[in-house]
């Protein structure tokens, strides 16, 4: 099992008894070498075995592909773990039972040694407790439809405004209401940032019809605004919208019309809270034949490669902050001819 490992200013002293962190990740962090959290809900909760366990070693791959290093991140043994070896990997995606792992969870799986798998909000924590400025997900969770009566609010948001990570994503759930979504990151000061669009993406379609706040040309200008953000000082993170791959997109009616025969299935089931997401999900399988499937996987394949990208530029731009700046020459400036 991995050691607990401390980084000086660069890993926050909190929870240090229930911190593991792979030694390979320990390395990069304190050498500020670019590394990527990935979550562990999409290997327990997602797919069955064992394809979940071969799209969580291709996330990994894809993260190694752009330059930075993987951290898968789950709660194991009564630990918050930040890499995991494939063993791990092997266990996440056979186990039964597994614990979905959000903020108010995550006290509970630790305190009874239930193992967990970690969501955005859960995976977030983690990430900060280790120093990881970069996550790749699928896609964040949001205001579900028909919250003005459930007051069904995913955890995410809240924290996106409390965390200093940058989540890279194909948006927010297609089963999600993204206007109200998006006014809440608005709401809490959370900047939405499009890697090479205009235009926030809704998980399985390149486009919503919403604008998000910023279209940024690449990774290098991601990493430029979330080291601005940061060294101002603003609490919170970053929401990087990563459009499915155009190969992978299903079209956006019939995405809309498996959206509302779900959402209406649930109603009448009565299937709200935690157990809703899920229900969904399966049911867009269903009712796309398979296809929601796919192109998730498209799509999560291609923000671990992104975010490897972003934490790649982060990287470089966290390193040259600490470099040694040249010392002025000491003593009177020469006056100059023609000054006055």
């Amino acid at each position: 099992m991995p050691t607990v490992m401390t980084f000086g200013d660069r890993m926050p002293d909190r929870l240090p008894d229930h911190l593991s962190v792979k030694p390979e990740v320990a390395r990069a962090i304190a050498a500020r070498r670019p590394v990527v959290a990935l979550e562990s809900t999409v290997i327990s909760h997602g797919l069955p075995y064992p394809r979940n366990l071969d799209l969580a070693r291709r996330m990994e791959e894809a993260v190694r592909a752009a330059g930075a290093v993987p951290a898968t991140v789950a709660i194991l043994d009564g630990r918050i773990r930040v890499g995991l070896d494939d063993e791990d990997l092997e266990r996440l995606a056979t186990e039964p039972d597994v614990r979905k792992v959000s903020r108010r969870d995550m006290p509970i799986a630790l305190a009874t040694g239930r193992p967990g798998a970690t969501t955005v909000a859960g995976t977030m924590i983690a990430a900060e407790l280790a120093g990881i400025r970069v996550f790749a997900t699928g896609g964040i969770g949001g205001v579900h439809r028909g919250a003005e009566t459930s007051m069904d609010v995913s955890a995410d948001l809240e924290e996106l405004a409390r965390s200093p990570v940058a989540v890279v994503c194909a948006g927010a759930k297609a089963i999600l209401d993204l206007p109200k979504t998006l006014e809440v990151l608005e709401t809490r000061g959370v900047p939405v940032i499009g890697l090479g669009t205009d235009r926030f993406p809704a998980f399985y379609t390149a486009d919503s019809g919403l604008p998000v706040d910023h279209a940024a040309t690449d990774a290098a200008e991601v990493a430029r605004i979330l080291r601005t953000k940061w060294t101002l000082g603003l609490d919170g993170g970053v929401l990087v919208a990563n459009p499915i791959p155009a190969a992978a997109a299903l079209p956006r009616d019939v995405v809309e019309a498996a959206v509302a025969t779900a959402v209406a299935e649930a109603t009448a089931a009565g299937i709200v809270g935690k157990d809703a997401t899920p229900f969904l999900l399966r049911r867009m399988e269903a009712l796309t034949g398979g296809r929601s499937v796919e192109a998730n996987i498209a799509l999560l394949l291609a923000n671990a490669s992104a975010a490897g990208a972003v934490a790649v530029a982060y990287a470089t731009l966290d390193r040259a902050a600490v470099l040694p700046r040249p010392v002025p020459p000491i003593g009177k400036p020469k006056r100059s001819r023609t000054g006055g």
